[in-house]
């Protein structure tokens, strides 16, 4: 089903454009609602549209050349995907899954390349979009370059933590979530978790991880276990 105008409206690619364009493009967007590991998109597969997630969390994620699954990065409300294949007409360069309970709205590839190429606003959020994933690309090809997975967990903390006015925090993907985006094991980022959250470095409350000591965050990504060391032995002393 199509939805309705005052959703299309908030859509942040498509905030400012005239009520005329909103109200076609709000008419022929199709809504579609996925649970939680469902294949959204599949790699190699023709595009056919533009997905626009509206709720809920999605994960964009590749084989590597031996079989092993890799999250590439994850996908928040108010984020686009599949435009690449919009763009070019080639297939889908890697797969998307939803991580949990997904709604969806998809605008068909004609109208997504009309509005990419002959609306200004769109194509200046678009190029804005596609610069900042490259360079999220690049710090994930620097991350699983790190040798210690113990590292690696931190480092891929470091890359989630957001602001708030309350201070730093993390909204901490499953942990088998996060073993793939840094090619590890569930059981290694338990521990790593573990380590941080014995050493006050961050503190669980419900499924929000509070970042007690983002220097030392950071210091862990960049350095591994031995920046922990000291803490680690001050608190044993």
């Amino acid at each position: 089903m199509s939805i309705p105008l005052e959703l299309a409206a908030n859509i942040p690619l498509l905030k400012g454009l005239d009520e005329d364009t909103l109200a076609k493009v709000a008419s022929i967007m199709v809504l579609r609602l996925y649970q939680p590991q469902d294949v959204v998109i599949r790699k190699g597969n023709a595009a056919s549209n533009m997905g626009f997630l509206l709720r809920g969390a999605l994960q964009v994620v590749d084989l590597s050349a031996d079989g092993r699954e890799n999250g590439i990065h994850i996908i928040h409300p108010g984020t686009y995907f599949g435009e690449l294949s919009v763009i070019d007409g080639l297939p889908r360069s890697a797969s998307v899954v939803a991580m949990q309970v997904a709604e969806v709205a998809f605008l068909p590839q004609t109208q997504a390349r009309a509005l990419i190429f002959n609306r200004p606003l769109v194509a200046e959020r678009m190029l804005t979009h596609l610069a900042t994933a490259l360079r999220a690309s690049s710090h994930q090809r620097t991350l699983l370059s790190i040798p210690n997975a113990f590292q690696r967990v931190f480092a891929q903390l470091q890359l989630l933590v957001r602001e708030t006015p309350q201070g730093a925090v993390i909204d901490l993907p499953k942990q088998q979530e996060v073993a793939i985006m840094v090619n590890t094991s569930r059981e290694t980022v338990s521990r790593a978790l573990h380590t941080l959250i014995k050493l006050n470095v961050l503190e669980k409350k419900g499924t929000v991880l509070i970042v007690r000591q983002p220097t030392r965050l950071k210091s862990a990504a960049e350095a591994g276990l031995d920046e922990l060391a000291p803490l680690s032995e001050k608190n044993g002393a």
